[in-house]
């Protein structure tokens, strides 16, 4: 006679113990879930939709498409050979009328002055008179502005009315499109761009440099020092995130300019003239000096955690086995701080390709990063969309020396603390 199988384990309530102890897991993830939510809440509100709102603008194009809507409807089977016909001018002056009545082509001269300039004096203007045109429209256009004769414009209107562009990145890197789509750079008196990337890299690499070059010994006094001793210079190094940032830049102009306190001291003690007073500050020199004295904390933290967990007996045993003090630096003690060195390094680079106030402050036109041209679309020349692209290949690029770090160096290496 067969034995029957055992019974399933259950609860006190009679509730099978696998599906109790389901209910308990999906639970505690439930809590779980409800305790981060704050925080995911917040990071999608002040992160992630800031970023999707910069990608979108930095390609969003509704201008045209939409305040020139019979325009462009009427350019659809345009061979854009030689002049549009006639109801394409029309339909120009009917959207021109629309528009000065509803007040609303600011936007769009702005825009198609973007691409070609003088488009804005060429629409305001026309819109203005618009009201009194009569038939034949082409020949009353083309009187009002002869912008309206050229073929250009009305490729550029065209081209334009797709709802996405890639103008915005086109320009960001010194590009533009003819009105025949060729790819070409802009004129050599517009190209800036691509020289402030170069220029805000290569100055937070120099930045870096510097703040690795000062930081490495404090942080190596810190770590070997007694305890009483390292305390207070630890409290030295944090001195600086007590005052405001807005301070400690001011206070380089203060020391850097040429009536400075810098320049004063070396005249008094005879290592320069009078007249020969050293120009620090308006300058790349003055946003280097500047920008490493407000980001060596941010080198010497990193480096200390981790040289504060390398046991000294380590440098005694390859002083036992034979190794001079510089040679057990190199092959023993340096590469034990690999990791503080490359979570400084990647903190601080990341911070100087971000920062603005300072560069702003000290920098003059030479020592300008990227980021205070962002700065000019957003709050002067009103680009939004370009200042989007721009720093969508900011962050593009911050990504990719992201990524590059991490196959090099190893993420899961970094300490910071």
């Amino acid at each position: 006679m067969s034995e029957s199988p055992p019974a399933p384990l259950t609860t006190a309530d009679g509730v099978p113990l696998k599906v109790s102890l389901r209910r308990a897991v999906r639970r505690s993830k439930v809590k779980a879930f409800l305790l981060v939510s704050p925080l995911l809440l917040f990071l999608v509100v002040a992160f992630v939709m800031p970023i999707f709102d910069m990608l979108w603008r930095s390609v969003d194009n509704p201008e045209v498409s939409t305040q020139l809507s019979r325009t462009v409807a009427a350019l659809e089977g345009w061979d854009g050979e030689s002049l549009p016909d006639e109801p394409a001018f029309a339909a120009l002056v009917e959207d021109l009328r629309e528009g000065q009545a509803a007040r609303n082509l600011g936007l769009l001269s702005s825009r198609l002055n973007y691409e070609k300039s003088g488009m804005r004096s060429t629409i305001t203007r026309t819109a203005r008179s618009a009201h009194a045109i009569e038939p034949p429209y082409r020949e009353a256009l083309i009187e009002i502005n002869a912008t309206w004769g050229e073929l250009d414009t009305w490729k550029l209107i065209r081209r334009e009315a797709s709802p996405y562009t890639p103008s915005y990145y086109l320009a960001a890197v010194d590009r533009q499109l003819t009105p025949d789509g060729e790819l070409v750079k802009v004129p050599p008196h517009l190209e800036i761009h691509v020289s402030l990337f170069w220029r805000t890299f290569w100055m937070s690499a120099v930045i870096t440099g510097m703040t690795l070059l000062l930081g490495y010994p404090v942080a190596f006094l810190l770590a070997n020092l007694p305890l009483r001793h390292s305390n207070l210079l630890m409290i030295l190094v944090l001195l600086p995130f007590w005052t405001s940032l807005l301070v400690r830049t001011t206070t380089w102009i203060a020391i850097l300019q040429s009536q400075g306190v810098l320049n004063d001291m070396m005249v008094a003690i005879g290592v320069i003239a009078d007249e020969a007073r050293w120009q620090m500050i308006h300058n790349k020199t003055g946003t280097i000096i500047a920008m490493t004295h407000i980001l060596l904390p941010f080198m010497i933290l990193p480096l200390y955690s981790v040289m504060k967990t390398i046991p000294p007996s380590y440098m005694r045993a390859a002083r036992s086995l034979g190794g001079r003090p510089f040679l057990s630096f190199r092959r023993v003690y340096f590469p034990l701080t690999i990791p503080g060195i490359a979570a400084g390094g990647i903190l601080v680079f990341i911070l100087s390709i971000g920062y603005y106030i300072t560069p702003a402050l000290v920098g003059g036109q030479s020592g300008r990063f990227i980021t205070n041209n962002i700065a000019y679309h957003m709050q002067t020349s009103l680009n939004w969309g370009l200042a989007a692209a721009i720093a969508s290949i900011l962050l593009f690029v911050v990504v990719v020396f992201y990524l590059v770090f991490n196959r090099l160096v190893g993420v899961d290496k970094v300490k910071l603390g």
